[in-house]
Protein backbone atom coordinates (compact mmCIF):
# COMPACT_ATOMS: atom_id res chain seq x y z
CA UNK A 1 0.00 0.00 0.00
CA UNK A 2 2.78 2.44 0.89
CA UNK A 3 3.85 2.28 -3.02
CA UNK A 4 0.54 3.63 -4.02
CA UNK A 5 0.80 6.86 -5.66
CA UNK A 6 -2.03 9.36 -7.00
CA UNK A 7 0.43 11.10 -9.42
CA UNK A 8 1.48 7.78 -10.85
CA UNK A 9 -1.74 6.61 -11.33
CA UNK A 10 -2.87 9.06 -13.06
CA UNK A 11 0.02 9.98 -15.07
CA UNK A 12 0.15 5.88 -16.10
CA UNK A 13 -3.51 5.45 -16.59
CA UNK A 14 -4.83 3.69 -20.12
CA UNK A 15 -1.06 4.26 -20.91
CA UNK A 16 -0.86 8.35 -20.47
CA UNK A 17 -3.91 8.62 -22.27
CA UNK A 18 -5.09 10.68 -19.27
CA UNK A 19 -2.31 13.09 -19.45
CA UNK A 20 -2.98 13.58 -23.46
CA UNK A 21 -6.56 14.43 -22.77
CA UNK A 22 -5.61 17.51 -20.71
CA UNK A 23 -2.86 18.17 -23.13
CA UNK A 24 -5.26 18.38 -26.23
CA UNK A 25 -8.03 20.14 -24.17
CA UNK A 26 -5.76 22.94 -23.26
CA UNK A 27 -2.83 22.58 -25.70
CA UNK A 28 -0.38 22.16 -23.40
CA UNK A 29 2.68 20.03 -24.63
CA UNK A 30 2.89 16.59 -22.53
CA UNK A 31 5.25 17.31 -20.23
CA UNK A 32 3.34 20.70 -18.97
CA UNK A 33 -0.01 18.97 -18.74
CA UNK A 34 2.14 16.65 -16.40
CA UNK A 35 3.52 19.64 -14.46
CA UNK A 36 -0.11 21.22 -14.16
CA UNK A 37 -1.49 18.24 -12.94
CA UNK A 38 1.03 17.74 -10.61
CA UNK A 39 0.86 21.26 -9.14
CA UNK A 40 -2.77 21.39 -8.83
CA UNK A 41 -2.97 17.64 -6.83
CA UNK A 42 -2.16 19.74 -3.45
CA UNK A 43 -5.28 21.70 -4.31
CA UNK A 44 -7.33 18.79 -4.02
CA UNK A 45 -5.48 16.74 -1.26
CA UNK A 46 -5.82 19.78 1.13
CA UNK A 47 -9.63 19.64 0.22
CA UNK A 48 -9.85 16.17 0.69
CA UNK A 49 -7.73 16.23 4.43
CA UNK A 50 -10.18 19.19 5.30
CA UNK A 51 -13.61 17.82 4.60
CA UNK A 52 -12.61 14.75 6.61
CA UNK A 53 -11.74 16.90 9.50
CA UNK A 54 -15.50 17.51 9.61
CA UNK A 55 -17.96 16.05 11.64
CA UNK A 56 -18.92 13.37 9.45
CA UNK A 57 -17.12 14.22 6.83
CA UNK A 58 -15.06 10.94 6.46
CA UNK A 59 -17.91 8.54 6.51
CA UNK A 60 -19.20 11.06 3.37
CA UNK A 61 -15.65 10.85 1.32
CA UNK A 62 -16.15 6.77 1.33
CA UNK A 63 -19.71 6.87 0.45
CA UNK A 64 -19.11 9.25 -2.09
CA UNK A 65 -15.75 7.02 -3.24
CA UNK A 66 -17.66 3.05 -3.48
CA UNK A 67 -20.78 4.49 -4.69
CA UNK A 68 -19.67 7.00 -7.72
CA UNK A 69 -18.67 6.37 -10.75
CA UNK A 70 -15.33 8.38 -10.82
CA UNK A 71 -13.01 5.18 -11.64
CA UNK A 72 -13.79 5.46 -15.16
CA UNK A 73 -11.77 8.93 -15.54
CA UNK A 74 -9.09 6.25 -15.31
CA UNK A 75 -10.27 3.45 -17.11
CA UNK A 76 -11.11 5.45 -20.14
CA UNK A 77 -9.50 8.88 -19.67
CA UNK A 78 -11.42 10.17 -23.01
CA UNK A 79 -14.90 10.51 -20.81
CA UNK A 80 -12.53 13.60 -19.54
CA UNK A 81 -13.46 15.70 -22.69
CA UNK A 82 -16.81 15.14 -21.94
CA UNK A 83 -19.04 17.92 -20.46
CA UNK A 84 -20.70 16.05 -17.84
CA UNK A 85 -16.81 15.49 -16.79
CA UNK A 86 -16.16 18.94 -16.60
CA UNK A 87 -19.07 19.25 -14.84
CA UNK A 88 -18.29 16.78 -12.46
CA UNK A 89 -14.50 17.70 -11.65
CA UNK A 90 -16.54 20.99 -10.82
CA UNK A 91 -18.68 19.57 -8.54
CA UNK A 92 -16.14 18.11 -6.83
CA UNK A 93 -14.57 21.22 -6.70
CA UNK A 94 -17.02 23.01 -5.17
CA UNK A 95 -17.24 19.99 -2.64
CA UNK A 96 -13.89 20.48 -1.70
CA UNK A 97 -12.85 23.97 -2.15
CA UNK A 98 -16.18 26.08 -1.18
CA UNK A 99 -15.98 28.83 -4.00
CA UNK A 100 -14.82 29.85 -7.44
CA UNK A 101 -12.54 32.33 -5.35
CA UNK A 102 -10.87 29.28 -3.91
CA UNK A 103 -10.10 27.85 -7.63
CA UNK A 104 -9.06 30.82 -8.61
CA UNK A 105 -6.36 31.56 -6.13
CA UNK A 106 -5.25 28.13 -6.76
CA UNK A 107 -4.57 28.46 -10.22
CA UNK A 108 -3.23 31.86 -9.71
CA UNK A 109 -0.53 30.09 -7.20
CA UNK A 110 0.05 26.98 -9.39
CA UNK A 111 0.85 29.24 -12.18
CA UNK A 112 3.57 30.63 -10.49
CA UNK A 113 4.87 27.55 -9.85
CA UNK A 114 4.75 26.27 -13.25
CA UNK A 115 4.89 29.12 -15.38
CA UNK A 116 1.38 28.28 -16.95
CA UNK A 117 -1.17 30.86 -17.09
CA UNK A 118 -3.60 30.59 -15.02
CA UNK A 119 -6.57 30.63 -17.78
CA UNK A 120 -5.19 27.15 -18.83
CA UNK A 121 -4.79 25.81 -15.03
CA UNK A 122 -8.32 26.64 -14.66
CA UNK A 123 -9.35 25.00 -17.51
CA UNK A 124 -7.25 21.77 -15.64
CA UNK A 125 -8.36 21.82 -12.48
CA UNK A 126 -11.59 20.14 -12.89
CA UNK A 127 -10.11 17.10 -14.67
CA UNK A 128 -7.64 17.11 -11.98
CA UNK A 129 -10.49 16.67 -9.51
CA UNK A 130 -11.94 14.05 -11.22
CA UNK A 131 -8.72 12.12 -11.95
CA UNK A 132 -8.13 12.13 -8.03
CA UNK A 133 -11.21 11.02 -7.42
CA UNK A 134 -11.28 8.17 -9.53
CA UNK A 135 -7.75 7.32 -8.58
CA UNK A 136 -8.81 7.16 -5.06
CA UNK A 137 -12.24 5.27 -5.61
CA UNK A 138 -10.39 2.86 -7.35
CA UNK A 139 -8.25 1.94 -4.45
CA UNK A 140 -10.55 2.68 -2.05
CA UNK A 141 -12.77 -0.60 -3.20
CA UNK A 142 -9.94 -3.22 -3.30
CA UNK A 143 -10.42 -5.82 -0.69
CA UNK A 144 -7.45 -5.00 2.31
CA UNK A 145 -7.95 -0.87 1.41
CA UNK A 146 -11.96 -1.42 1.95
CA UNK A 147 -11.64 -2.68 5.39
CA UNK A 148 -8.86 -0.12 6.43
CA UNK A 149 -11.27 2.77 5.31
CA UNK A 150 -14.34 0.80 7.15
CA UNK A 151 -12.08 0.84 10.31
CA UNK A 152 -11.01 4.51 10.28
CA UNK A 153 -14.90 5.38 9.63
CA UNK A 154 -16.13 4.02 12.90
CA UNK A 155 -12.93 4.96 14.82
CA UNK A 156 -14.20 8.47 13.80
CA UNK A 157 -17.42 7.81 14.63
CA UNK A 158 -15.81 6.36 17.93
CA UNK A 159 -13.66 9.11 19.20
CA UNK A 160 -10.64 6.86 18.25
CA UNK A 161 -7.52 8.97 16.78
CA UNK A 162 -5.47 5.65 15.97
CA UNK A 163 -8.24 4.86 13.58
CA UNK A 164 -7.41 7.79 11.80
CA UNK A 165 -3.88 7.33 11.78
CA UNK A 166 -3.98 4.27 10.37
CA UNK A 167 -6.08 5.21 7.33
CA UNK A 168 -3.82 8.42 7.42
CA UNK A 169 -0.77 5.87 6.49
CA UNK A 170 -2.80 4.31 3.78
CA UNK A 171 -4.07 8.30 1.84
CA UNK A 172 -0.87 9.55 2.50
CA UNK A 173 0.74 7.13 0.33
CA UNK A 174 -1.88 6.94 -2.41
CA UNK A 175 -2.08 11.03 -2.76
CA UNK A 176 1.39 11.93 -2.26
CA UNK A 177 5.17 10.39 -2.84
CA UNK A 178 5.16 6.79 -1.87
CA UNK A 179 9.09 7.13 -1.09
CA UNK A 180 8.07 7.79 2.44
CA UNK A 181 6.04 7.40 5.99
CA UNK A 182 2.82 9.26 6.37
CA UNK A 183 3.48 11.18 9.17
CA UNK A 184 0.68 9.51 11.88
CA UNK A 185 -1.89 11.34 13.52
CA UNK A 186 -0.86 12.96 16.91
CA UNK A 187 -2.62 11.94 20.05
CA UNK A 188 -5.62 14.21 20.44
CA UNK A 189 -5.45 15.39 16.80
CA UNK A 190 -7.99 12.85 15.62
CA UNK A 191 -7.66 13.08 11.77
CA UNK A 192 -5.78 16.36 11.77
CA UNK A 193 -2.35 13.70 10.67
CA UNK A 194 -4.21 12.45 7.97
CA UNK A 195 -2.68 12.02 4.46
CA UNK A 196 0.78 13.34 6.06
CA UNK A 197 2.65 13.08 2.97
CA UNK A 198 0.28 13.92 0.09
CA UNK A 199 2.00 16.89 -1.23
CA UNK A 200 5.07 15.34 -2.52
CA UNK A 201 3.89 14.16 -5.66
CA UNK A 202 7.10 13.09 -7.12
CA UNK A 203 8.95 12.68 -3.80
CA UNK A 204 11.58 15.40 -4.90
CA UNK A 205 11.08 17.17 -1.24
CA UNK A 206 9.39 19.96 -2.71
CA UNK A 207 5.47 19.92 -0.98
CA UNK A 208 4.01 23.05 -2.39
CA UNK A 209 2.31 23.37 0.74
CA UNK A 210 1.42 26.84 -0.30
CA UNK A 211 -1.16 25.76 -2.22
CA UNK A 212 -2.11 23.10 0.29
CA UNK A 213 -2.33 25.71 3.43
CA UNK A 214 -4.03 27.99 1.12
CA UNK A 215 -7.49 25.25 0.83
CA UNK A 216 -6.72 23.77 4.64
CA UNK A 217 -7.07 27.59 6.15
CA UNK A 218 -9.78 28.81 3.81
CA UNK A 219 -12.65 30.42 5.34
Amino acid sequence: MSGINMFDMIAQAAGGSAVQQVSQKTGLPPDMAQAAIKALLPAIAGGVQRNVQQPGGLEALVKALQSGDHGKYLEDPAALSKPEAIDDGNAILGHLLGSKETSRAVAGQAAKKTGIPPELLKMVLPMVAAMAMGSLSKQSKKPDLASVLAGAVAGQMGGNSSAGGALGGLLGGLLGGGQKKAAPAQAGGGLAGMLGNLLDADGDGNAMDDIFQMVMNRK
